[in-house]
């Protein structure tokens, strides 16, 4: 698999074009993946990424967005281009484009279907996937990880009010480690991407605690 230079315009003009999707969510287990088990060959019975061939005029992002809205039943979410390739074993395309997503799993709607059926799968537990798909997650684990440091890219895997403590478990699964409460907090004051809302929320005999907002739920394009 050869990474080439990043697409942004590119449209369906008789080329074999087309795009994968990394959708990461938060569940109990840490850092999840939507992945697909194929129903046909190549690599049938085996488990992939989201994605498919673009259709005619339709733009990178534009099926890119689509398979997102197919696969969870949104696409009001953080969406951003990963890598270029030119060359992806035993895929039809010419040019893959890959982007990577993320969505708060309590948003999400998969398909119930017996067939080309979608499923949550622990970061950790995904190998062996098919078209070298292991390495796309690779780079999209990555890239998540570094933003972290300095974007609210945290925000679609939250609601709109949460804790502190919620906050922290998300970028804990992500970095796949724990992390000093006192610190955290710190971090993400002095990145000033969520505000205090005035409410608290009661959590079992604990004291309220603070209810939190992302000072904006747009992505942050540096």
């Amino acid at each position: 698999m050869r990474q080439a230079e990043p697409l942004t315009s590119l449209r369906y003009t008789g080329s074999m074009a087309a795009v994968v999707v990394v959708i990461f969510t938060v569940e109990k287990e840490g850092l999840s993946v939507l992945l697909i088990e194929r129903a046909a060959p190549p690599y049938q019975g085996s488990w992939a990424l989201p994605g498919g061939l673009l259709r005619e005029g339709e733009t990178l992002s534009g099926a890119a967005t689509r398979k997102l809205a197919d696969e969870t039943g949104v696409s009001d979410l953080f969406l951003e281009q990963l890598f270029t390739f030119d060359h992806v074993p035993d895929s039809a395309a010419e040019v893959v484009v890959s982007y990577f997503a993320l969505v708060d799993v309590a948003r999400t709607r998969l398909r119930a279907e017996s067939e080309w059926r979608p499923a949550w799968r622990p970061i950790r537990a995904t190998s062996g996937l098919a078209f070298d798909n292991d390495r796309i997650i690779a780079y999209a684990e990555e890239r998540l990880r570094n933003k972290l440091d300095y974007t609210n890219i945290a925000y679609s895997l939250l609601p709109a009010q949460f804790t502190m403590t919620a906050m922290q478990r998300v970028y804990e699964a992500i970095l796949g480690e724990a992390m000093d409460k006192r610190n955290f907090r710190r971090r993400v004051v002095g990145l000033d991407i969520v505000r205090e809302t005035g409410l608290t929320t009661k959590q079992g005999a604990y004291r309220p605690a603070m209810l939190y907002e992302f000072t904006s739920r747009e992505p942050m394009t540096f």
